[in-house]
């Protein structure tokens, strides 16, 4: 029998990248899961410090 929560979600299972700016790897969140294709960065740090020069 399971002893698991009903709403436990196996972080092992979840997708990967690795962060343009930072080169760290993040896995997939719920939020970007419209967006996972586009996704690049790991955080809005690393977005804001892609768009200086």
């Amino acid at each position: 029998m399971d002893k698991r929560p009903a709403g436990f979600r196996n972080p092992h299972n979840l997708p990967v990248k690795t962060c343009a700016t930072c080169g760290r790897p993040f896995t997939w969140r719920k939020k970007w899961a419209a967006s996972w294709e586009q996704v690049k960065y790991c955080s809005d740090a690393c977005r804001g410090q892609a768009k200086k020069p």
